[in-house]
């Protein structure tokens, strides 16, 4: 809507004409000065009759398509009356938004106007040049039709064009739904005192982060340990997000959480690397809990996926905080949507929920399963919801293994890149945890487990080994986690390698 008094009044007056309720409004002029977000609750009836008139007169944004950016320089004549007017009579009648405009007849270039204009057709372009050329000399600065050079004038339709570069072309309804949703969260962390810009900015980092660490920018830092029975597990950290893990035995293959589903050719190519073939050699995939960067590949995959029931309806209600006390924030609901958007979730076909119970505990945690895989078997214990709903731990009391899922992470383990990525998530939902008291306890009773267990290892000349859901799998030394063993990077062979 335009930038003039009475533009917000007119507005609600059209929706309360039509019995609208207003349920939420944001404009802030240093953010866009011409953009309004209303949310509002209606009959269909009405609903339709507050977008047409909103429409008719001018106020309703249906697309955002990228608009063009021109900047050139005209050569007008000196102390000629009434030039500055002719010339603005064409851009006006070309529907040009000038964003920029600078003329001084006492400066060093006294018949020079420089000139940035933002058209909402790049069609017009040519006529208005043609005009323009038949009666100034012209030069051409900068012509772009990409949006990338638009300014802060339309901050909205460069914000669009820049999430379209991460995800691609898609439908106008769908853009504006999304970034109403990211306009939402800015409003709420605004209130939080925070600055808006960095709100969008770290949305975009986070996907634009993602898409640059695939292909030949993939990476990996990589652990392979050695289990008595002949098995060995390898620990991927992958560029951005969670790891994965690989329990090799001679009996089946299976994975322990996919990292996200933009890293999966990848992966793929990794595991090849590595000697683990192909995924049809992957009898199972267990999942930790529900966010993108542990199961957002589980999809990609055609073998079974095991995981708990809570971390099954998080993926259909598409919200992490499911199930928690702040299931209905509205930072916890837009982070999964932005999430799975950017890192290409796929949704398991072939689910298979674990237990309820199986009557028995370990520590604070309820054993709800037990698994073997080849000599192996793993406990599945029940979390108590601190970091998801549905998290769950896999520990093995005889080969002293301990999953620990995003519950106990060595961070000082994490490179500095993996550190900056993660806390773009830190500061959009202002706590990774949906429950921090409870995560708390978690991390308490499963260091205390661990502890206990590491102890009675070290009788028998072995550790307790961590695998946290982030960093390299550690020890405990003195209390504090330690790295295990040496870690080595993969980087994948660049194009024209042997």
């Amino acid at each position: 809507m335009p930038d003039d008094p009475g533009s917000l009044h007119k507005a609600a007056e059209i929706i309360t004409k039509y019995s609208g309720n207003i349920n939420r409004i944001q404009f802030d002029r240093r953010i866009d000065p011409g953009t309004v977000f209303f949310e509002v609750t209606a009959t269909g009836e009405s609903y339709a009759e507050i977008t047409r008139d909103l429409a008719a007169i001018g106020y309703l944004q249906t697309s955002l398509r990228p608009l063009s950016f021109l900047k050139f320089c005209i050569y007008i004549p000196q102390h000629k009356s009434g030039t500055l007017f002719e010339f603005l009579q064409f851009t006006t009648a070309a529907g040009a938004n000038i964003a920029f405009i600078d003329f001084d007849d006492r400066g060093r270039h006294p018949d020079r106007l420089t000139v940035s204009l933002n058209l909402e057709q790049s069609g017009i372009v040519d006529t208005l040049l043609d005009q323009l050329k038949s009666r100034y000399r012209i030069d051409i600065l900068e012509y772009d039709t990409t949006g990338k050079h638009l300014d802060d004038t339309v901050f909205y339709v460069r914000y669009a064009q820049a999430v379209r570069e991460i995800i691609g072309e898609s439908e106008e309804a769908f853009i504006l739904s999304f970034l109403a949703d990211t306009n939402h969260i800015a409003q709420e962390l605004m209130e939080r005192g925070c600055d808006p810009r960095q709100v969008f900015e770290s949305v975009l980092l986070t996907g634009r982060t993602m898409r640059e660490t695939t292909g030949e920018r993939f990476y990996a830092d990589v652990q392979k340990i050695a289990v008595p029975g002949g098995i060995t597990i390898f620990c991927f950290q992958v560029p951005c997000g969670g790891n994965v893990f690989v329990i090799d035995t001679p009996a089946e293959r299976v994975i322990v959480d996919t990292g996200y589903g933009i890293y999966h050719d990848d992966v793929m190519t990794m595991l090849s690397h590595y000697g683990l073939c192909d995924e049809r050699q992957v009898s199972r995939i267990i999942v930790t809990h529900a966010d993108a960067d542990h199961c957002g590949a589980a999809g990609y995959f055609t073998a079974p996926v095991l995981m708990h029931h809570g971390t099954r309806t998080i993926m259909e209600t598409n919200n992490r905080a499911y199930g928690s006390r702040n299931e209905s924030s509205v930072l916890e609901a837009f982070y999964t949507k932005m999430i799975n958007l950017f890192s290409k979730f796929e949704v398991p076909r072939d689910v298979r929920c674990f237990p309820e119970s199986t009557g028995s505990t370990q520590g604070i945690f309820p054993v709800i399963d037990r698994l073997r895989i080849g000599d192996l078997e793993l406990e599945v214990l029940d979390g108590l919801g601190g970091h998801t709903y549905g998290q769950v731990f896999l520990f093995s009391p005889d080969y002293g293994l301990l999953f620990a899922a995003d519950t106990v992470i060595n961070f000082t383990s994490l490179t500095k890149d993996r550190a900056d990525y993660s806390s773009l998530a830190a500061f959009l939902v202002t706590s990774v945890n949906v429950d921090s008291e409870r995560a708390r306890q978690e991390r308490r009773a499963l260091l205390e487990l661990a502890q206990e267990t590491d102890e009675r290892m070290q009788a028998h000349g072995r550790r307790c080994l961590i695998f946290g859901g982030h960093g390299a799998v550690s020890v405990l030394e003195g209390g504090k986690l330690s790295a295990f063993g040496e870690i080595e990077r993969y980087e994948p062979a660049k194009k024209g390698q042997n």
